[in-house]
């Protein structure tokens, strides 16, 4: 199936190198596999320059790869490119994208020569755990902008169906701290819900545009799922890393204030278990929010390296994953998922897509729980946001608002560092004393 060209954010970011760099860096486009890196790269190459090369090094022959084992002279290294490919190179005016360039570690070593000779732009993309895993004996290149492609955000989720007013007139309202009225944030909910199924990989989005069926959707979802699982099987094939991936969504639904590890896998070296941690979040499939002991702004200063909750990279892969049980997620599912009638508490589906739009704005992720006092039960905080010399906690809630327990105490034990306290929720805004009531579809402008 071919995908379609979606409107991507990370294109202005790229306009924006092109611009101020001048080819004295490559630009390196990394982020999980299927969300869209080298749709991205060809498109951008096609409308900025008066030509390119796509080399694809998934596909490409050996005799191509081999070009780039002594890259000594480069005249005849862009002779025999342009010959190969059938397309003329111009001085400043062309761009050379290496796609999945972990494919080909001599051409991500070559970069450093190719950007120093000036002639040609040059674009990378792949996966950063693959590119770590492949360039052990090679000398990475230090001439390189990295920039980060996620799945589609809710925006750009909505420019794919052809809105383009809904989130700066919700912009607006949050600026504002304007309410929209219950009827509106129905509909706008009954919207985002629909994302929340869908998700953002370009593959779905396009197959829902196309049919207009969840089913059909759900199959794309379950084939990039496999993909992934296979993925992590090569990292390791002792099938640890492939169970805790498929884990994420019970262990969100547990309401434990940590990842069990040793409730998903058995015994494992600690250091050993870290690694394949690493590699889990490297491959931008899976976020990692990591406990703060100390909520305070330098977040990372006091992470706790040993509490941590998983979340997915997309929301509508999240949902097929926590239905897996079955065959296909039925339509009926979707379909009460969609009208807010599955009788499931969904606090942790709502809990990912908010890791997913925190993350994907630019933001870390990081939590906070403590004792109650009697002790038997923890407060917790869903996130943390630093901004300027304060934090933000957040509670996210896929239902009852009326009581906020975690945010009420956190906000009495630190008065002096918390900014702005929100609840991310299923109604429209609303204040309640210091904290404000934001529907979660406002996400992405905290």
């Amino acid at each position: 199936m071919e995908t379609k060209v979606f409107r991507r954010k990370l294109y202005d970011k790229m306009l924006q190198w092109k611009a101020e760099r001048g080819g004295s860096t490559a630009l390196l486009i990394k982020g999980a596999r299927r969300v869209g890196k080298s749709t991205l790269a060809e498109t951008f190459a096609k409308n900025e320059y008066d030509s390119y090369l796509f080399i694809d090094f998934t596909e490409v022959s050996q005799d191509i790869r081999d070009l780039f084992n002594d890259i000594s002279d480069l005249d005849s290294l862009f002779l025999q490119l342009q010959f190969k490919f059938h397309t003329r190179l111009y001085p400043k005016k062309s761009v050379i994208v290496f796609d999945e360039v972990q494919n080909c570690p001599m051409a991500r070593q070559a970069i450093r020569k190719l950007v120093n000779d000036g002639r040609y732009d040059y674009i990378e993309t792949g996966s950063l755990m693959s590119i770590r895993k492949n360039v052990q004996n090679i000398r990475i290149p230090s001439e390189e902008t990295r920039m980060t492609l996620y799945p589609m955000d809710y925006e750009e989720f909505r420019w794919a169906l052809g809105d383009e007013v809904t989130i700066p007139l919700l912009n607006d309202a949050f600026e504002m701290r304007k309410g929209l009225g219950d009827a509106v944030t129905r509909q706008l909910l009954r919207d985002f819900r629909l994302y929340m199924l869908v998700g953002g990989m370009p593959q779905a989005v396009s197959k829902y545009i196309e049919t207009n069926n969840l089913g059909a959707v759900d199959a794309i979802k379950r084939e990039i799922l496999e993909l992934y699982a296979d993925d992590f099987r090569k990292i390791d094939p002792t099938g640890k890393a492939t169970k805790m991936f498929y884990a994420i969504p019970g262990q969100l639904n547990s309401n434990a204030t940590r990842y069990q590890l040793s409730s998903v896998v058995e015994q494992a070296k600690k250091d050993r278990v870290e690694e394949i941690i690493q590699d889990m979040e490297d491959s931008q499939v899976v976020m990692i929010a990591h406990h703060s002991n100390d909520p305070n702004v330098g977040l990372p200063l006091h992470e706790d390296s040993d509490r941590y909750k998983m979340y997915l990279n997309d929301t509508g892969l999240f949902i097929t994953l926590a239905f897996r049980d079955k065959d296909i997620t039925e339509n009926v599912i979707y379909q009460k998922l969609l009208n807010d009638k599955l009788s499931a508490d969904l606090g942790y589906v709502y809990e990912n897509v908010v890791a997913q739009m925190l993350k994907a704005s630019g933001n870390e992720l990081f939590y906070h729980t403590w004792p109650t006092e009697s002790g038997k039960h923890n407060y917790e905080i869903d996130f943390l946001l630093s901004r300027g010399s304060k934090v933000c906690p957040i509670e996210v809630k896929s239902s009852g608002y009326k009581t906020h327990a975690s945010l009420d105490a956190f906000m009495k034990k630190y008065p002096e560092r918390t900014a702005q306290g929100y609840l991310l929720y299923t109604k429209d805004m609303r204040k309640d004393s210091r904290i404000l009531l934001t529907p979660v579809f406002m996400t992405m402008f905290l």
